[in-house]
């Protein structure tokens, strides 16, 4: 069988590590030519390699998504190796939380410039290579905190129900133009940002998924590649919510 994404070109950010790592290697195995971004330029040599080995032709960027000369190195550089974008991931987020009262500005900016400002940086940045070839799928991280809220996450449910708005308003802007865009809404996922997570409220979180444990990366890389591949060619401006049932 032919694997689903046999030479097309696929970005993601975020690539260094948990969602972003194992989408990467997921697309790699799929027959994807990878353009992987993360701030973490040891990590992503090391991803890179991960999937290099699975038979990948890779390119990588060191950088912030928050910063719009980065996406556009990247998707220059990509274009030059292969002409095309066919695939965009945002997926980088980072944490930053407080309770309301105790948030500071540094802490909400600092969330808002990564997990929302860098999916408007990443969409722009290849809109003019997608639009020309009037085709493409972008596919944006969200969470269920920003569909519900959680305590002492502010500033990370601003950014997750900002992702929703702006990908629903694309993917009404892109679809005549031949791009689809949508959103996935992870649960708790086992990630190093859950890492940190004390173990008793670890396992109240678990008690709370009707399946009974925390998502893997793997699970939302699943969902991704659904969303990228030609079996969800009539599905655009969704949020697929990938939680275990958590938030029924």
């Amino acid at each position: 069988m032919k694997p689903r994404f046999q030479d097309q070109v696929v970005l993601i950010s975020g690539a260094a590590q948990g969602i972003g790592l194992a989408s990467a290697r997921l697309f790699a195995a799929e027959g994807a030519r990878l353009a992987l971004l993360d701030m973490n330029a040891s990590a992503l040599s090391e991803a890179v390699a991960q999937c290099q080995s699975l038979g990948a032709a890779v390119i990588s960027q060191a950088g912030s998504v928050a910063e719009r000369p980065v996406w556009d190195a990247l998707v220059a550089a990509a274009l030059a190796q292969w002409g095309r974008i066919d695939v965009l991931i945002n997926n980088a987020g980072i944490t930053r939380d407080a309770r309301f009262e105790k948030m500071s500005e540094a802490q909400f900016d600092s969330v808002i410039d990564i997990n929302l400002r860098g999916v408007f940086h990443g969409a722009q940045a290849v809109l003019a290579a997608m639009t020309t070839a009037g085709r493409g799928v972008i596919l944006n991280t969200s969470s269920v905190v920003g569909l519900h809220g959680n305590y002492g996450q502010t500033n990370y449910a601003a950014a997750k129900a900002g992702v929703i708005g702006m990908t629903k308003t694309w993917a009404r802007e892109l679809g005549p133009k031949g791009i689809r865009v949508n959103a996935v809404a992870p649960g708790f996922i086992a990630t190093p940002m859950t890492a940190a997570i004390p173990p008793q409220v670890s396992e109240m979180l678990v008690e709370r998924v009707p399946l009974g444990r925390l998502g893997q990366p793997e699970d939302i890389a699943q969902a991704y590649a659904y969303l990228a591949s030609e079996a969800a060619a009539y599905v655009t401006g969704t949020v697929l919510e990938v939680s275990g049932g958590l938030s029924m």
